[in-house]
């Protein structure tokens, strides 16, 4: 058994959110990840496709989630699951908290780009 220090948490900031990571592979999990996201008001992230299923819980706010072109809301209370490898992209006017599991390692395919990186918040 692993306990992983809060002090140990692993934050990463970008352009639209700050993920908390609080057990990776890298911090004392084997396969599952868990992380906070907090994203800023007025802010989208990139659209994309992860290759593992991630399961969302909103603590705070609202957020449009465009799933594989179906529009979707959710807010505090509400838990999101995302299906791997469809299409996604989240957006929030007023910004939100939420909190996600996923299986780890996990890759993101950036669907305008066409990289696929490992998103440094779920190694």
């Amino acid at each position: 058994m692993s306990v992983i220090r809060s002090t140990d948490a692993r934050r990463t900031e970008t352009p639209n959110a700050v993920m908390t990571t609080y057990a990776s592979p890298t911090q004392g999990g084997t396969g599952l990840a868990l992380w906070r996201v907090e994203m800023q008001a007025a802010r989208s992230g990139p659209r994309h496709a992860m290759d593992t299923e991630q399961v969302w819980t909103f603590l705070t706010g609202t957020a449009a989630v465009d799933l594989d072109g179906e529009a979707l809301t959710v807010a505090a209370g509400d838990t999101l699951v995302l299906p791997a490898d469809l299409p996604r992209q989240m957006r929030s006017d007023g910004g939100f908290t939420a909190v996600v599991a996923s299986p780890a390692p996990s890759m993101a395919r950036n669907l305008d780009t066409g990289d696929t990186v490992a998103p440094l918040w779920i190694v």
